[in-house]
This record gives C-alpha cells, sequence and structure tokens, in this order.
C-alpha cells in the first residue's frame, strides 16, 4: 500500500496550524498564559458573572479543562469566584483587577500574533478562511454535541 498525501488530511493541516500558532504564542503572546486560559478570561471580561460550564460551552472547552484552566487562574489571582446566591453549588467567576489587566495587555499582543499567524492570506482570504474554519468547527462540535432526534425533528417543523 502507498502512502497518502498527509497535506490532503484535515486532522494533519489542523494539528501543523495548531503548532505554528503554540509557538507564535509562546514567543510573541505569553509563556505563562496559555491560548485556552486567555480565552476564558476573554470570555470573563466580556461577561463577567458566568458559571464554570457556561464559560466552557462559550469558549470550547470540556468540563475536566474548563476545570483545570480555572483552578490555574484562581490560583494565578486572575479571576475570582464567589457562590451563586440563587444556587450555592455553583460559583460564579469574574476577573479581577489583575485579570483585567493581563486581559489587556494579552489582548494588544494576540492582535499581533495573528497578523503575523495570517501575513501569508490576503485580507479576503482571511475572510474566507475564518468562514470555512469556523463552519468544520462548528460540525466538529456537533459531532461532540449531537442534538438528540427528537429536537431535531422540532427544529425542522
Amino acid at each position: 500500500m502507498a502512502a497518502v498525501d498527509l497535506a490532503t488530511h484535515p486532522g494533519h493541516l489542523a494539528r501543523r496550524l495548531q503548532q505554528a500558532h503554540y509557538l507564535l504564542w509562546n514567543t510573541m503572546v505569553s509563556e505563562e498564559i496559555t491560548s485556552p486560559q486567555f480565552a476564558v478570561l476573554n470570555a470573563l471580561v466580556a461577561e463577567p458573572g458566568l458559571d464554570q460550564r457556561t464559560v466552557g460551552e462559550r469558549v470550547g472547552l470540556d468540563r475536566s479543562t474548563i476545570a483545570e484552566v480555572i483552578s490555574r487562574l484562581d490560583r494565578r489571582g486572575l479571576l475570582d469566584k464567589v457562590r451563586d446566591p440563587q444556587d450555592g453549588r455553583r460559583s460564579l467567576l469574574r476577573p479581577t483587577e489583575d485579570g483585567v489587566r493581563t486581559h489587556r495587555r494579552l489582548t494588544v499582543r494576540t492582535a499581533r500574533m495573528n497578523q503575523v499567524f495570517l501575513a501569508p492570506l490576503s485580507a479576503e482570504e482571511q475572510t474566507v478562511f475564518f468562514d470555512l474554519i469556523r463552519r468544520v468547527a462548528d460540525a466538529a462540535e456537533e459531532l461532540r454535541h449531537p442534538v438528540p432526534p427528537a429536537e431535531s425533528v422540532r427544529a425542522q417543523a
């Protein structure tokens, strides 16, 4: 059997993109705060007071990963947890002042990193790239969380 052309395998290309992103992130943005940690901070700057599950849904992290990310951000003093007055079983999350400052600093750096990352593409190509990659990511998310048959029938009606 002949070797396959990995340039036609989306998973292989996605891994290569992730490796490039990781390298750029560590050199241009932060060696201390990871991209998923930044995503969580970003979600909480946009919507302070979300619970852990909702933050995980907003940024596309599973339960165990979001728990670890929240724990690390909490240990660094970048977010506060307060018990939900309506449901004492869950905590509401807010960025601390240091968390907001860190987010602001990293936002500028991520903008520069994204320019470098996307430099091979024209502005028009970048728009198409984002549209295509978003569609694939959304479809992949649906594979992870399929809509039950009864709900999909109601949605079509």
